[in-house]
């Protein structure tokens, strides 16, 4: 790997505190789905020297350890999956996973934190909705006739999750803050079902993210995998906890989350400038 050198050398850090860092951002990701990168970048971006690109490509290491825990989890825990739209997000976010990293490569820290800001604050207000009122997006965007047909299903849903996949595999966010919001807004999934689709379509994604990274030395070997081990017992908590709440407890819960990790970003964007 060209990240091996990174890895020995001053990225600061500690073992305890990226093992917290894990735990919590396991539980935040079982919570919401998936998403646990927006936990892991600001946290590791705080608490270690790396750039970050490899703050962002160490996070989609730990969102293989975030996934697969969680989507067992869900699984049997009695969680639902919609695998008719999940497939062909799935197959999309698999291909947006190799994407990703080399779009991360090239791209401009500043660029990095505002696509981050923005996308967290679109969830937040969305979220925000749902939780006052629910009618305002009670039903899919797509008429139901249209999601029926899978001409439309499939196509569409390869599309939306290689979109997804690429930022995820870029930002190391592990796609929950989009997927989420795509299956319900989109497709009309239900919460509870999108967040555990979510946990699953995006295995392979981190999968080939990871590797992508690793050989072009834009994550730390080291950090995601203690960040992925550690965080596998939040992440089962965390789903627990998930299908425990209301659809619309659980989505106000999202929203605030969300927001609170953009107001971080945007303060330390200010900081910068």
């Amino acid at each position: 790997m060209s990240g091996t050198a990174h890895d020995v050398g001053s990225e600061g850090g500690s073992r305890p505190g990226i093992a917290t860092i894990g735990v919590v951002g396991g539980v935040v990701g079982g919570l919401i789905g998936g998403g646990s990168g927006v936990l892991f970048v600001p946290a590791l971006d705080r608490f270690t020297a790396m750039t970050r690109a490899r703050v962002h490509g160490t996070s989609t290491i730990a969102n293989i350890g975030v996934c697969v825990a969680g989507a067992a989890a869900y699984a049997v825990g009695g969680g639902a999956l919609d695998l008719r739209v999940g497939t062909g997000m799935l197959v999309g976010g698999t291909v947006g996973g190799l994407l990703g990293p080399w779009l991360l490569a090239r791209a401009r820290e500043t660029v990095l934190r505002v696509l981050l800001i923005a996308i967290l604050l679109l969830t937040a207000g969305k979220f925000t909705l749902d939780a006052v009122d629910p009618t305002v997006f009670g039903h899919a965007l797509v008429p139901a006739d249209v999601l029926a047909d899978p001409w439309f299903v499939v196509p569409t849903t390869v599309l939306v999750g290689l979109v997804i996949g690429a930022w995820s595999g870029a930002m190391g966010l592990g796609g929950g803050l989009l997927a989420v919001p795509a299956l319900v807004l989109l497709f009309g999934v239900e919460l509870h079902v999108a967040a555990g689709t979510s946990l699953l379509m995006f295995i392979p994604n981190s999968i080939v993210g990871s590797v992508v990274h690793a050989r072009q030395g834009t994550a730390s070997a080291r950090w995601g995998w203690l960040l992925g081990l550690t965080a596998a017992p939040g992440v089962i908590a965390g789903a627990v906890l998930g299908l425990a709440l209301d659809a619309e407890v659980l989505g106000l819960v999202f929203a605030v989350f969300a927001l609170l990790m953009a107001l971080r970003e945007i303060l330390a964007l200010r900081r910068r400038w």
